[in-house]
C-alpha cells in the first residue's frame, strides 16, 4: 500500500522542529506545546520516574536500606565524587593538578578527565558532605534522564512524528539493559549515553549545513565529559550520518554528500581539539599507568547475545541489548514497512546488522575500544547499538502504526529471537513472563491504533483528522498519540452519534499510548530491579557511608598536621578511603594509577587489588617512617558489615615521631641485606638496617626460624591466601590472589624470649611463599634511624596545591628525597635553579644536593598539559575562523536576496 501524503508539523524559529525541512510559507508557529519541547521533557520525566521505581522495588538506596555500591561504584566513583565535592568547595590540600590524599600524591587532573569532568558532576556541591551517596544517585539519575531527552529530541529531528512515541522510545534508550547493567554503576560512562544522540544531532546539522559553531562545541563537551565513551558515541554517530547521507533527500547528490561529510569531519576535529587540554593529559596518563594483563577477546555465544535483547538479563560477558519488547518489535518491522522509503529501510537495517556483527569480531571489537581490549566488560559500546535500534523503531512508527504485514513479519522475527535465546545461561526467571506481558500489552496498543485507523479511513479523514485525504492517496496509518478533531459531517449520522464518534476517536489513540507506555515501563522496571538484585548477589560490594566513615573522618580532621607529616586513616570499608574520610594515605584506586606508584609500593610490602591499580594501606612502622606517616588511625567494626545496614566501628588514633616529608640521604652505601625482598628494599630506602632476616625452615605447613627476643615478627607473602599464626598469637588472614590481589605485609606478634619462632600456615589454596617471608623488626634500630633522618632532614616544609618547598640544614649534601612516588610530571630544583624533571631514589622523588642550596622546591605539572593547551588554542582559532566565515556567508546570502527582491529592483 503506497504511503499517503504527509502533513508536516509546524516549524520553530524558521527551522524544522522535527524533520529538517525548511519552514513553509504560511505555516503557523508552534505554541508552547511544541513536540521538540514536549517529547524530550516527557522522556526525561518518564525516565526519572521509572528509574526511581526500579530502585525502590530493589530496596536500594536512596529508596531502601540496601547499598548500591557494587564493585567500582563503591570503590572508585563514590569516593572520587566525595573528594570532588571537597575540592570544589576548597576543602582539600591539593589542587586541580595534584591530589595529596591518594597514593601519597597522584595526578588529579588525569582523574578529573577520567571520572569527574562531566558538567553533571558539579551537582555534588548542592549536597552536604554526609549525603554524597544521594548526590551521586541524583547525578546518575539526571544523566540517564538527559539521555532519554536527548534521544527523543534526535528522533523528532530525524523525522516528523508523534511526540509521545518519541518520548517512549527516548525512555527505552535511556533505560536500556546497558544502562542498568553498566551505566548505572559506572556513572562516567553515562556521559557517552547522553553524547550519542547529541552527536547524531551534530551530524544532522553538518549534513544540512547548519550550526557550524554549536556543533563543535557539543563535540567538545561530549569529549570533555568522558572521552572514552564519547569516542564510541562518535563512531556510532558516524554510522548514523553515513546512513543519512545515503538515504535522506536533502543529500541526494554526491557533491552534497561529500560536503556534508566534510562539514561533519571539520566539526568533530575542532571539537576534539577544544577538548585536547584534558584529553591529552588523560591519554598520556594512561601510557604510564599500571598495565593490566592483556585480554584476548572471545565473542559471546549467539544464544547469549539473543538473550540480552530480552528483559531481566544480566551479564558482563555479553552485550546488554534490551530496549523493551515493544520498541524492539517496532525496530524489527522496519525492513518490511513499505510506508518507509526502501533506501531508508535498507540503510538502517544494514547498519544495525553490521554493527551487531562488529560486536563479535575481534578487529572491529578493538576498533570500538580504541585498539585495546578492556578488562572486564568487553561490550561497553553496546549503547550505540541500542540507539540504532530505537532510531529504526522511530522510522518505522513515526508515520503511523506499521501495516499488518510488517507487524506480522516483525513479530515473527521477535518470536524467533526469543526462541533462539531459550538456551542461554543469562535467562532469568522473570525474563519470559515480563517479555510475554509486554508483548501482549504492545499488541493491544497496536490493535487499538489500527482500529482508530480504520475509523478514520471510514470517515474520510486524514491521519491528523483535520482535512480530507489527498485525492488518489491511500489511507495512511494513524500515528500513535494523535487524535482526529473537527471531523466533517457524514450523511445519515445523527449529531449525538457524531459526538460519540469523535470522543471515541480521541480515546482510542490515548489508550494505545497508555498501553505502549505500560509495556515499556513495566519491562524497564522489572529489568532494573532484577539486574540490581543479581549484581548484589554475584559481585563485590561496599557498604553505605555511615558512622564508621564519620568517626574516622572526625579523627582524621582533628589529627591532620599536613605537611609536617601525613595522617593515614587506615582500613575503612570500600576503596579510596582517604577520599571520603581525609588524610594522606596510600589507598588509591584509579584507571590511571601510575606504574611507578604501584610498583614502588608493592616492592615495599604494600598490598593491592585490581591487578595493581588499587594499592592499599600498610600498617608498618618502617613504611610509616619512609612516608612520614606520623598519625595512624585504626578502626575495627563492632558488628558484621552488611548490605542493608550502616557500618559502625571503634576507632583509635596513634601518633609517633617520624622524619619530615623531605629528608636528606647521604651517598648510597651497600645494603647489609641484599636481595629483592620487601624487608631489604625497605632498609635500602630507609638507609639503615632495622630487620634481622633469619633463615626459614619449612616442614609441611609449618615455618620455623630464630629472631632476636622481643623483636616484631613480620610475615610477607604477597601471593599467599590463608591464615598464618605465630605460636601463642591469633591467626592473621592473608588474601593473595595473583595477579588481581596482592596481600600486604602483616605483623604476627612478638618473638619469645628464647627466640624460637614457629608459624602455622592454613592455606586456602596452593602455598606460594617468597624466598624471604619473615623479617624480625628491631624497634630500637628503627628509632635510631628515624632520629638520624629527622636531624638531617628538612627543618620546615611548606605545601601549596601542587608545589612543595623545604628548608634544609646548611651544607646538606647527597640527595633530598620527597616522600612521594616519582610519577611523571614532577619537576624539582635545589636553591634558585630552574625546575627540571625530578630524579628518582628507589621510586621516590629525588633532588641532588651540592652543599650550597638551603631550599628544595618540587612542583607537579600533569604531562600533556602544554601540548593539549596548544592543540586547544589552535582548535579555538579554527572555530573562530569557522564562525567568521559562516557569518560572512550568511550576510552575503542576505544581501544577494535583498538585491533580487522586487522592491530593490523597482528602486
Amino acid at each position: 500500500m503506497p504511503p499517503a501524503a504527509e502533513t508536516l508539523p509546524a516549524e520553530v524559529d524558521g527551522e524544522d522542529g522535527a524533520g529538517g525541512a525548511p519552514l513553509r510559507p504560511g505555516t503557523p508557529r508552534r505554541g508552547p506545546r511544541s513536540p521538540a519541547v514536549a517529547g524530550p521533557l516527557a522522556a526525561a520525566l518518564l525516565t526519572a520516574t521509572l528509574l526511581a521505581l526500579a530502585t525502590r522495588l530493589s530496596r536500594s538506596y536512596p529508596f531502601g536500606p540496601v547499598t548500591r555500591n557494587i564493585v567500582d561504584l563503591g570503590q572508585q566513583y563514590l569516593p572520587f565524587h566525595a573528594y570532588w565535592r571537597s575540592f570544589l568547595l576548597g576543602e582539600t590540600h591539593g589542587d586541580a593538578f595534584l591530589n595529596w590524599n591518594s597514593g601519597f600524591g597522584s595526578n588529579f587532573l588525569g582523574d578529573i578527565g577520567t571520572y569527574l569532568s562531566s558538567p553533571f558532576d558539579l551537582l555534588v556541591v548542592a549536597f552536604p558532605a554526609d549525603r554524597v551517596e544521594l548526590a551521586l544517585y541524583v547525578v546518575t539519575a539526571v544523566k540517564i534522564s538527559a539521555a532519554g531527552a536527548a534521544m527523543a529530541l534526535l528522533l523528532l529531528r530525524l523525522r516528523p512524528g508523534p511526540w509521545p512515541v518519541a518520548a517512549v522510545l527516548g525512555t527505552a534508550y535511556a533505560l536500556s539493559g546497558w544502562t542498568f547493567n553498566f551505566g548505572a554503576t559506572v556513572p562516567m560512562w553515562l556521559d557517552g549515553l547522553v553524547a550519542f544522540p547529541l552527536l547524531c544531532l551534530v551530524g544532522e546539522w553538518a549534513r544540512t549545513g547548519r550550526r557550524p559553531v554549536l556543533g563543535p562545541l557539543v563535540v567538545a563537551l561530549a569529549w570533555i565529559a568522558n572521552f572514552y565513551t564519547a569516542y564510541m558515541a562518535t563512531l556510532g554517530a558516524a554510522v548514523v550520518l553515513l546512513v543519512r547521507l545515503l538515504t535522506a533527500e536533502e543529500t541526494a547528490t554526491a557533491r552534497q554528500r561529500l560536503a556534508g561529510a566534510l562539514r561533519a569531519a571539520r566539526g568533530v576535529l575542532i571539537g576534539i581539539g577544544l577538548a585536547a587540554p584534558l584529553v591529552v593529559v588523560v591519554f598520556l596518563a594512561t601510557k604510564v599507568a599500571d598495565p593490566t594483563p592483556e585480554t584476548t577477546f572471545a565473542p559471546a555465544a549467539w544464544a547469549d547475545v539473543l538473550a540480552r535483547f530480552l528483559p531481566a538479563t544480566a551479564s558482563v560477558a555479553s552485550p546488554a541489548l534490551f530496549v523493551g519488547t515493544p520498541a524492539l518489535a517496532l525496530a524489527l518491522t522496519l525492513p518490511f514497512n513499505r510506508a518507509v522509503a526502501p533506501r531508508v529501510r535498507a540503510g538502517l537495517s544494514a547498519a544495525i546488522v553490521l554493527v551487531t556483527l562488529s560486536l563479535q569480531w575481534e578487529p572491529t571489537h578493538l576498533l570500538w575500544h580504541a585498539g585495546a581490549s578492556p578488562n572486564g566488560a568487553p561490550y561497553r559500546q553496546t549503547f550505540v547499538l541500542c540507539g540504532l535500534l530505537l532510531v529504526a523503531a522511530w522510522f518505522s512508527a513515526a508515520g503511523g502504526v506499521p501495516r499488518p504485514a510488517a507487524l506480522l513479519a516483525g513479530g515473527a522475527l521477535l518470536a524467533v529471537l526469543a526462541w533462539g535465546a531459550s538456551g542461554s545461561v543469562d535467562i532469568d526467571g522473570w525474563t519470559y513472563p515480563a517479555f510475554g506481558v509486554a508483548a501482549a500489552l504492545g499488541l493491544a496498543a497496536v490493535l487499538l491504533a489500527l482500529l482508530n485507523d480504520r475509523r478514520n479511513t471510514a470517515r474520510g479523514t486524514s491521519p491528523s483528522g483535520t482535512r480530507p485525504l489527498t485525492r488518489g492517496a491511500s489511507p495512511a496509518a494513524t500515528p500513535l498519540g494523535t487524535s482526529p478533531s473537527g471531523a466533517p459531517s457524514l450523511p445519515g449520522v445523527r449529531p449525538t452519534s457524531r459526538a460519540l464518534s469523535v470522543r471515541t476517536a480521541r480515546v482510542l489513540p490515548v489508550l494505545a499510548v497508555v498501553l505502549l507506555v505500560a509495556a515499556q515501563a513495566g519491562e524497564a522496571v522489572v529489568t532494573g530491579k532484577r539486574i540490581e538484585e543479581q549484581q548484589r548477589a554475584k559481585v563485590s560490594w561496599s557498604p553505605r557511608i555511615g558512622p564508621w566513615h564519620t568517626s574516622v573522618a572526625d579523627e582524621a580532621a582533628r589529627a591532620d598536621a599536613w605537611p609536617r607529616h601525613r595522617t593515614d586513616p587506615g582500613e575503612v570499608p570500600g576503596g579510596n578511603d582517604v577520599l571520603i574520610v581525609g588524610g594522606q594515605g596510600a589507598d588509591y584506586y584509579s584507571s590511571l594509577t601510575a606504574e611507578v606508584t604501584s610498583g614502588t609500593l608493592s616492592s615495599l610490602g604494600f598490598g593491592h587489588y585490581a591487578k595493581g591499580r588499587h594499592p592499599v594501606t600498610l600498617d608498618n612502622p618502617v613504611t610509616d617512617a619512609l612516608f612520614s606517616i606520623g598519625t595512624r588511625i585504626r578502626s575495627r567494626p563492632t558488628e558484621p558489615v552488611r548490605q542493608d545496614a550502616l557500618p559502625r566501628a571503634t576507632v583509635s588514633v596513634t601518633t609517633t615521631p617520624v622524619p619530615p616529608l623531605v629528608t636528606v640521604r647521604p651517598a648510597r652505601r651497600p645494603a647489609t641485606h641484599p636481595g629483592d625482598s620487601a624487608f631489604a628494599l625497605q632498609e635500602r630506602l630507609l638507609g639503615a638496617d632495622v630487620y634481622e632476616l633469619p633463615a626459614v625452615s619449612r616442614t609441611g605447613r609449618t615455618l620455623t626460624a630464630r629472631c632476636p627476643a622481643g623483636s616484631q615478627v613480620w610475615f610477607w607473602a604477597p601471593e599467599y591466601r590463608g591464615a598464618a599464626a605465630l605460636a601463642g598469637e591469633r591467626p592473621v588472614d592473608f588474601e593473595g590472589r595473583p595477579p588481581a590481589v596482592r596481600a600486604p605485609m602483616r605483623s604476627l606478634g612478638t618473638a619469645p624470649a628464647a627466640g624460637d619462632v614457629r608459624i602455622e600456615l592454613t592455606p586456602g589454596g596452593k602455598l606460594r611463599l617468597p624466598a624471604q617471608p619473615l623479617g624480625c623488626l628491631l624497634p630500637a634500630r628503627l628509632d635510631s634511624a628515624v632520629r638520624q633522618l629527622t636531624a638531617t632532614g628538612a627543618t620546615e616544609v611548606r605545601a601549596t596545591g601542587h608545589t612543595v618547598t623545604a628548608e634544609l640544614p646548611p651544607g646538606s649534601t647527597g640527595t633530598a628525597v620527597l616522600a612521594a612516588p616519582r610519577i611523571s610530571g614532577w619537576r624539582c630544583a635545589a636553591g634558585d635553579a630552574e625546575l627540571r624533571p625530578a630524579r628518582a631514589h628507589h621510586g621516590l622523588v629525588a633532588v641532588p644536593l651540592d652543599g650550597r642550596a638551603q631550599t628544595v622546591t618540587c612542583s607537579f605539572r600533569p604531562p600533556g598539559l602544554k601540548l593539549g593547551g596548544a592543540v586547544g588554542l589552535a582548535a579555538l582559532l579554527a572555530l573562530i575562523a569557522t564562525a567568521t566565515f559562516h557569518g560572512r556567508r550568511q550576510e552575503f546570502t542576505r544581501s544577494a536576496r535583498a538585491d533580487r527582491s522586487p522592491g530593490k529592483a523597482e528602486g
